[in-house]
């Protein structure tokens, strides 16, 4: 679980929209708040102050409703207070006084910026408008309209030290970007103590510069963290701040990590004309955690190094310091991408896009660099369905077709296929097709992946020819398939001859002939490691990062962690390493 938002969502008096600074009420001689939200896809607008006797309102008005009905029912909310509160006085009511039954409205009146009153046949959506003042009897409020507001703020529930805690960040009219950020770490207890605390609270000490990744030093192992959010927007509007506390303290790393020596090879993002790709099985928590998992897959592996929050610590420090542009992730929980490793990748300068399969709750996750590219499209598919309902794979649907037993386990099958378009931003003319996928798995599986290969190559080539001639490709996945197999040889040669042995993959009686061909040009950019998945009962190449070689070509390669480095802890994953893949990692640049 993670530790909910918990602090002035709702607070309405406060710092101006154009102030971060925190506080129950104005600097003297300021004006109160006003908060206006109106958002044009909403019928209603809602207004939240607070009146001079303390009472906070929020009203609910029709976006297209003249302001005049609007001002008249803020002049009966505000004459309520004080008839209450005379009604209350005793002696109000033993000597008749009308106040004590009654009070009269306040002039209520709303002027733009420049001083006009605004118009009372104004509709609402058109007269609040920001930095506009009501005038309530003699009190005076500045209307911020849409200001920055947080709607979710959340920590990792498992933070260690020398790993980047990367808060989960929502906003409305803000961007996490555009926030500030300021954190704070547990006093000391003892004899002596620390000096007293800061502005967070009196048993809190400010730890680090504002900055929206920290990673806590050893130093701070068995403390708490608390970090306050302000939300910006980038033109210098700021909104209410908010906190939020570790709900546990931060415990210690597990020290130097397989991904450690990689790090040194990517400090730097690269270049314009470079692009530095990853493909990476993550492990899905839905398969680490089953029994079969701890017991038969992993047993060397100590429990808690299963754990989904430990294994998201080092991923995220893995995935930060290879400063990719590209990710592809296989084996993502949807949890996981939405809660983890969005928030997080964000905080590094990437955005990512999310297929699930179906009747799983995992998938693939695309990554992009967003100051390199932005999305141009989309053109994720499921093999089975694409199998039968795209005309595009009719000739293949109709050869399966003969063999029934091997059309029904293609069919069966959850496997997806995520195809984005990317297109530069400095250089529009400039696309990219970056395909990502995760192959059926099983040993005997060899003629199920031919189909499955078939349908991805069809239709990246589709996207990659037809709706964008000549776009560079870029392949990834975890194929399930050595350098040996035959959905291997099909990929990199542009073919798969009818009499290969892998159409037998699960025996004679389902044995297919088909001849396949394909017209891309692929090469494996890290050639054909010893092993990419490296468990106690196998060992083996099955991930690829396959490269249009017309197009691209490989500037460098990041060295895999040495055997030495994987078998330290008998196998993987382990207590440094979070999956039972190696991520693949290399620089390519435009031919």
């Amino acid at each position: 679980m993670w530790q909910r938002l918990r602090s002035a969502l709702g607070r309405l008096r406060g710092s101006s929209a154009a102030s971060p600074a925190g506080g129950d009420r104005p600097p003297a001689g300021a004006m109160e708040r006003a908060v206006v939200r109106c958002v044009p896809s909403e019928p209603k607008l809602s207004l939240r102050f607070v009146l001079p006797d303390g009472s906070a309102k929020h009203m609910q008005r029709d976006q297209a409703e003249p302001l005049g009905r609007a001002l008249s029912r803020i002049a009966t909310n505000a004459a309520k207070g004080p008839a209450k509160a005379a009604k209350k006085s005793k002696k109000a009511r033993a000597e008749g006084d009308p106040a004590g039954e009654a009070a009269a409205l306040p002039a209520v009146r709303l002027f733009s910026r420049d001083g006009a009153a605004v118009g009372a046949e104004v509709p609402n959506a058109a007269a609040w408008q920001d930095g506009s003042v009501l005038h309530i009897g003699d009190a005076r409020y500045r209307v911020e309209r849409n200001p920055p507001a947080l709607t979710e703020l959340q920590l990792p529930r498992s933070l260690l030290a020398g790993f980047p805690v990367c808060p989960k960040v929502s906003a409305e009219f803000a961007a996490p970007q555009h926030c500030l950020f300021r954190w704070y770490r547990e006093r000391r207890p003892g004899p002596g103590g620390e000096a007293a605390g800061s502005d967070a609270g009196p048993g809190w000490v400010e730890a680090a510069a504002a900055e929206r990744v920290f990673t806590p030093s050893n130093a701070l192992v068995g403390l708490r963290l608390k970090l306050r959010c302000t939300p910006g927007d980038g033109a210098q509007r700021y909104g209410p701040p908010c906190e939020v506390e570790s709900s546990g303290p931060v415990e210690a790393g597990p020290g130097a990590c397989t991904f450690d020596p990689r790090h040194l090879y990517t400090r730097k993002v690269c270049g314009d004309r470079a692009v530095r790709a990853v493909s990476y099985n993550i492990l899905a928590d839905t398969y680490a955690q089953t029994e079969f998992s701890r017991t038969v897959l992993y047993p060397y592996c100590a429990p808690y190094a299963l754990e989904l929050d430990y294994r998201q610590n080092l991923l995220k420090k893995e995935l930060a310091g290879y400063n990719a542009d590209l990710i592809c992730l296989q084996e993502v929980d949807k949890s996981v991408f939405v809660d983890s490793l969005v928030p997080a990748l964000d905080a590094f300068g990437l955005e990512g896009v999310f297929k699930i399969k179906e009747k799983q709750h995992e998938g693939l996750a695309t990554f992009y660099r967003r100051a390199k590219f932005s999305l141009l499209s989309q053109h994720d598919i499921a093999f089975s369905d694409a199998l039968l309902s795209d005309p595009l794979h009719k000739e293949l649907c109709d050869e399966l077709a003969k063999y029934p037993l091997v059309q029904e386990k293609v069919l069966q099958r959850s496997s997806v296929l995520q195809v984005s378009v990317l297109q530069s931003t400095t250089d529009p003319a400039r696309k990219i097709c970056v395909a990502n996928t995760h192959l059926y798995w099983h040993p005997k599986g060899g003629n199920i992946r031919l189909i499955q290969i078939a349908v991805a190559l069809s239709h990246i080539r589709h996207v990659a020819r037809d709706l964008y001639p000549s776009i560079p490709i870029v392949f990834c996945g975890d194929f399930n398939s050595t350098p040996a197999s035959g959905a291997y040889s099909f990929i990199s040669s542009g073919g798969i001859a009818e009499d290969h042995e892998d159409w037998a993959s699960n025996g004679e009686d389902e044995r297919c002939t088909m001849a396949l061909s394909h017209p891309l040009q692929l090469l494996s950019a890290c050639g054909e490691p010893a092993y990419t998945n490296y468990v106690g009962g196998f060992h083996g190449c099955l991930d690829y990062i396959f490269i249009d070689r017309s197009a691209l070509e490989v500037e460098q390669v990041i060295p895999l962690p040495s055997h030495e480095e994987v078998t330290t802890h008998q196998a993987l994953p382990s207590v440094s390493h979070p999956s039972d893949h190696i991520a693949l990692v290399c620089d390519l640049k435009w031919k």
